[in-house]
């Protein structure tokens, strides 16, 4: 027996072997392996497919999210908007209430230094009329008959009355 080189018979039985492997093969074995390969081949189909629509999903997700910043942002600036105009509104009432403050307390200021004004005046008024009816009563006291004397008599009854007015 010769291995390089087979016999006829040799060669024969490999044929027919050969033959029935195949046969089994491709009566039971392939559409096995055909089956499996066709069915891995779908399972990869649908993972693209699943890939694909996710994938899609994703990006839809992405702008949905894009807009959802973009509103919460819009939101943000109208809240700050609304404070800012808030707090305007406040200072400006806050400034327009203190100007009505200063208005009353200033009216009230003048109305109060008009009365002592007048309180003042007449306290004047009533010392002058006293310090007149102070003078004329020295003056009646004393009978006056030259000028040059009423005028001596009148400036030493002023200067009496204020003294007397001043240590009072």
């Amino acid at each position: 027996m010769n291995l390089v080189t087979p016999d006829t018979g040799l060669l024969f039985w490999m044929v027919v072997i050969f033959g029935l492997v195949f046969f089994l093969l491709w009566k039971f074995g392939f559409p096995i392996i055909t089956e499996m390969v066709d069915k891995r081949n779908s399972t990869i189909e649908k993972s693209l497919k699943d890939a694909h629509e996710i994938e899609s999903r994703l990006a839809g997700m992405m702008a949905e999210h894009a807009q959802m910043l973009e509103d919460a942002r819009k939101e943000q600036t109208d809240i700050l908007k609304d404070a800012a105009d808030t707090r305007n509104k406040m200072i400006a009432d806050a400034k327009q209430q203190a100007r009505e403050e200063a208005d009353k307390i200033l009216a009230e200021a003048r109305t109060e230094i008009a009365a002592e004004k007048e309180a003042a005046l007449r306290d004047v008024r009533r010392e002058v009329a006293l310090l007149s009816v102070s003078i004329a009563e020295k003056i009646l006291r004393k009978d006056l008959s030259d000028d040059k004397e009423q005028r001596e008599f009148i400036d030493k009854m002023v200067d009496e009355t204020v003294q007397s007015e001043l240590h009072s």
